[in-house]
């Protein structure tokens, strides 16, 4: 029934994209048939900007009974690597996605060769001389036209030994491009010839050393969803002005079959940066510990921080789809986190920053079991044990020795009751030379313990604890925001990287807006109840944030990562 629901609001639930699909089906397009792909570049790892894309994607292709297929844009092999291949299959997977075929530009680099040689035979192409910075001045402004290269005229004989040499290594890397021939006059500046190979010698890491020449992106792209049956080519919204060239390159190479291609909006998140090459930046140099530092928007670091793939995919249903880039805050993602832990996560004692409590009543040899429920709102969870002895820990922020009228945890002469187990009561402290709280004496009512008959005393206060005797030292990393601009980094395309014609400037100054303060390390007490838990599996340490096993985790010493905390201002629709 639940299945039946879900399959229901999906079929009623759409997007500019769907409804454009539904009129070319209406309309009898491609028989019928529904193909979208996800063609991200395997040069870094996918972050959460990625994921409004591949959902965009792998959605769209469920939403119409069709497939979409993973294909790899790797027409840039200086950065590509098979580790960002895997990651990305992983990625995908984690999210619930399963792809219908998986493709690489490199499977059609002969293909796509053939193809630019038909253009130079037919005058469609030509090899040009021209330096990148002579192209860029030849190439005009948005006011005012292009100018035609000295070297356009070159007969299709010429070019086409030119760029048989160009294949063969003749020339220096940078000193001759294959250009399309199309208007130098166009208002789009993406139609004023551009290059559509470029001579890079380097190791590709499926092709090896075969290839000296590499088809760009906006070359291979259309050719790739054309030979693959694509019908429809979703992407960023800043592709919108290459549509006309990817037209193009579909019609002039004479496929029959001409995948459409719809744009929308990308997505901008604060707190955080989405450009690959700055994400690289922050890797390579070591301002994080590596793609999957839980402070990364990578898919990678948001698993390892303790974020679940369900509040990944909420996030991206919540946002929508539109066709006008906006910002999003990213205490939104947090807040579907933070909803989805509460639903899932069991829930633990553990102490961050603690002190002792010595119970004078309480004998010194004596440990009990309190049992603690699972979760307070479902009994289908279970139970487990806390052993209780004579020395606990509390937070330190739950003891004030001044503390004002309506402040209801433990304070001199006040009651409290311990979370599970009895109400006790302050009967002193002890305070070093900075006047610093060291430990606090207190009493026991043995007639309080919870879930004890004639246990129903009231009191205003509860609060947490951990045995001072039995429990399990853990380090805590309190993660905060990695940049400290609250405006959202402007975001890459989700799909692919630009050519290395944009490479210029990952530049130093957003590292100057890195947050020193992004990482708190801390040491605490758990319950030993903790020490079954494997690496990834999170928990709500009562009253004070989620957390998650990571993997640095060792036996001498456990590591929780924080997810997100327990409340903030931030509220769901």
């Amino acid at each position: 029934m639940a299945e039946e629901v879900k399959e229901k609001e999906i079929r009623e639930k759409s997007n500019f994209i769907w409804e454009a699909i539904k009129a070319d089906l209406a309309e009898g397009k491609n028989d019928g048939r529904v193909q979208t792909r996800f063609p991200p570049e395997p040069n870094g790892y996918l972050h959460i900007g990625h994921v409004k894309a591949l959902t965009v994607d792998f959605a769209t292709a469920e939403r119409f009974g069709g497939v979409c297929n993973l294909r790899f844009d790797d027409t840039n092999p200086t950065k590509e690597k098979e580790e960002f291949v895997e990651a990305i299959k992983d990625d995908i997977h984690w999210l619930g996605f399963e792809y219908g075929g998986v493709y690489y530009a490199s499977e059609q680099y002969d293909q796509i060769f053939e193809y630019a040689c038909d253009l130079i035979r037919r005058g469609l192409a030509y090899v040009d001389d021209l330096s990148q910075a002579e192209m860029r001045e030849y190439r005009g402004t948005l006011t005012e036209p292009g100018k035609n290269s000295p070297y356009r005229d070159r007969t299709p004989e010429e070019n086409m030994d030119l760029f048989l040499r160009m294949k063969n290594g003749e020339f220096p890397e940078g000193s001759r491009t294959l250009r399309a021939k199309i208007d130098m006059s166009s208002p789009n500046i993406n139609l004023r010839d551009p290059a559509i190979y470029r001579i890079k010698f380097a190791t590709h890491h499926r092709t090896g050393d075969k290839w000296c020449i590499y088809p760009m992106y906006d070359f291979a792209h259309p050719i790739g969803d054309a030979l693959e049956g694509v019908t429809h080519s979703l992407c960023s919204l800043e592709y919108e002005i290459h549509r006309p060239l990817y037209d193009w390159v579909v019609e002039v190479c004479g496929f029959e079959h001409k995948p459409r291609q719809i744009e929308f909006a990308r997505l901008n998140l604060t707190g955080t940066v989405m450009s690959k090459r700055k994400l690289r930046k922050l890797v390579e140099e070591n301002h994080v510990a590596g793609w999957d530092d839980p402070r990364m928007p990578t898919l990678a670091g948001m698993r390892r921080r303790g974020y679940t793939s369900a509040a990944v995919r909420d996030f991206i249903d919540r946002i929508g789809v539109a066709k006008t880039d906006s910002t999003v805050q990213h205490q939104y993602l947090e807040a579907c986190v933070r909803k989805d832990l509460d639903d899932v996560a069991p829930r633990a004692m553990a102490v961050l920053d603690p002190v002792k409590v010595v119970l004078t009543n309480y004998p010194e040899d004596k440990t009990e079991t309190c049992t603690i429920e699972n979760h307070p709102k479902k009994p289908e969870m279970g139970t487990h044990d806390v052993p209780f002895t004579r020395e606990l820990y509390i937070e330190r922020e739950d003891f004030m020795v001044d503390a004002p009228k309506k402040y209801f945890r433990l304070k001199p002469e006040g009651e409290v009751r311990l979370k599970g187990a009895y109400i006790v009561k302050c009967e002193g402290y002890d305070l070093d030379e900075n006047g610093e709280v060291t430990c606090i004496y207190c009493t026991v009512d043995f007639d309080s313990k919870s879930g004890m008959p004639g246990a129903d005393r009231k009191v205003k206060g509860t609060i947490h604890w951990v045995s001072a005797k039995e429990n399990m030292p853990f380090e805590g990393r309190l993660y905060d925001v990695l940049i400290l601009d609250e405006k959202a980094e402007e975001a890459p395309a989700a799909d692919a990287e630009d050519e290395e014609g944009e490479e210029a400037a990952a530049g130093a100054d957003f590292l100057r807006q890195v947050n020193p303060d992004s990482l708190k390390v801390i040491r605490g007490y758990a319950e030993p109840w903790l020490a079954k838990a494997n690496v990834g599996d999170g928990f709500q340490f009562m009253r004070m944030a989620y957390f998650c096993k990571d993997k640095d985790s060792t036996d001498e010493l456990a590591v929780f990562n924080r997810v997100v905390t327990l409340k903030d201002s931030f509220k769901l629709d």
